[in-house]
């Protein structure tokens, strides 16, 4: 399965973005109100500058407190991104995932942003895959 099928399995392929700058409050408000893990810290909404997880933010609370709210996403952010392509295969995108302990990947195509894909994502559409060989070879075994 390549990344570009995972995407289009999704219900909503949008991008979440927040404005370099932006506050860690701001960001954390719109991960609760989306129910999402992460937001991607983006200019234009195009290219990518960055990453702010849930998971960044507890850590940095747990060791700050409170104040840390009052500060920038570019403070916190990933700004080393790992990323994939459209025709990345799934399997490489989750090794990727796996062996740097995130779960979440820009989709970046010419340098501009296609897509995010979660761990959650790949590993759905890697069962998916399993089953569908499963119901093959249970039917060549049964002979239909």
């Amino acid at each position: 399965m390549l990344v570009h099928q995972i995407l289009k399995s999704k219900s909503d392929d949008a991008v979440v973005t927040v404005q370099p700058g932006s506050k860690v409050s701001e960001a954390a408000k719109i991960l609760a109100e989306r129910k999402i893990g992460t937001v991607v810290v983006s200019a234009d909404g195009q290219t990518a500058a960055g990453i702010l997880s849930e998971r960044d933010i507890v850590r940095v609370l747990a060791a700050r407190g409170g104040s840390i709210l009052n500060e920038t996403v570019d403070t916190f952010m990933t700004s080393k991104l790992v990323t994939c392509g459209r025709e990345d295969k799934a399997d490489d995108v989750l090794a990727k995932m796996t062996e740097g302990r995130f779960r979440h990947m820009p989709v970046v195509e010419d340098g501009q942003l296609v897509g995010l894909i979660t761990l959650g994502d790949v590993v759905k559409a890697r069962l998916s895959e399993l089953a569908m060989e499963k119901d093959a070879l249970q039917g060549m075994i049964m002979g239909h």
